[in-house]
């Protein structure tokens, strides 16, 4: 496609203006209240961005249905050939307890792979962008490619205060010297998108809408995320898959996964 991709901008002002709301929310002690679903806390605020985002993008195009962690309806049925993958909040612990880590986000999956993407940071107020083939952006200013980065060398990022579980293996087995802690799975790959860190390795289950986003905006910077087991996100079956390796550099993604899943 040449030019600007027509919902690019759409989606961009959407994503900020819920995440505005979620600012404003968060000072309801209600909009922070909730219920744990397994291991998942879902805040009534992950309902009302729901509801906030999926107005908005049905108004840019009710043609393209929404698909949302926040719908299980939405989830039960087959996929559509074009559809909005939404997560409303993506870092609800953090939303929940008052830390900056959090995020919303959607991406336009078209076929088995998101297109256009936006996630935004409502207490950093830096929005991340992408459209695929053209690029990815921080604030409107295109993010650089990375250069070669070996396992070992640059920034490992988790959101514990120091590398834990796998993380801490990986650091201590490829010999990372720096850490960086951070929110949720989108902001992770978003820190390693904008060079702020190098790789992240999770071996919990993951969800298509964690990651379709900030995984385009990661992918157009050169970047790599994949499943732990090294295979790629597929945007088709099954929502939740097991573990992710994202990295700056697709050599040091795909090593890190051969070591993850031997």
């Amino acid at each position: 496609m040449n030019g600007p991709h027509p919902l690019a901008s759409a989606v961009a002002a959407a994503v900020v203006e819920v995440g505005g709301l979620l600012r404003e929310w968060r000072r309801d002690p209600r909009a922070r209240s909730g219920v744990w679903e397994g291991s998942q806390f879902k805040a009534e605020a992950d309902a009302m961005a729901h509801r906030a985002l999926s107005l908005r993008l049905s108004a840019i195009d009710d043609r393209i249905p929404v698909v949302s962690e926040e719908d299980p309806a939405s989830l039960s049925r087959r996929r559509p050939p074009r559809y909005w993958l939404i997560d409303p909040i993506d870092g609800t612990a953090s939303y929940v307890h008052g830390f900056d880590g959090y995020v919303t986000q959607a991406a336009l999956v078209i076929g088995e792979h998101p297109e256009v993407a936006a996630v935004f940071a409502p207490e950093s107020e830096v929005l991340y962008t992408a459209v695929r083939g053209q690029g990815a952006r921080r604030d409107g200013l295109p993010l650089p490619a990375h250069p070669p980065t070996p396992p070992g060398h640059g920034v490992l990022t988790d959101n514990t205060p120091e590398p834990a579980g796998i993380a801490r293996r990986a650091y201590e087995r490829f010999g990372y010297g720096e850490y960086l802690e951070s929110g949720s799975i989108s902001l992770k790959l978003c820190r390693i998108a904008e060079g702020h860190a190098h790789l992240f390795v999770k071996d919990v289950p993951v969800r298509d809408w964690d990651v379709a986003a900030p995984g385009l905006v990661l992918a157009e910077t050169g970047g790599l995320v994949t499943r732990l087991d090294g295979t790629g996100f597929s945007y088709r079956g099954a929502f939740e898959h097991t573990g992710l390796v994202g990295a700056a550099d697709p050599s040091t993604c795909r090593t890190v996964a051969r070591w993850a899943t031997p």
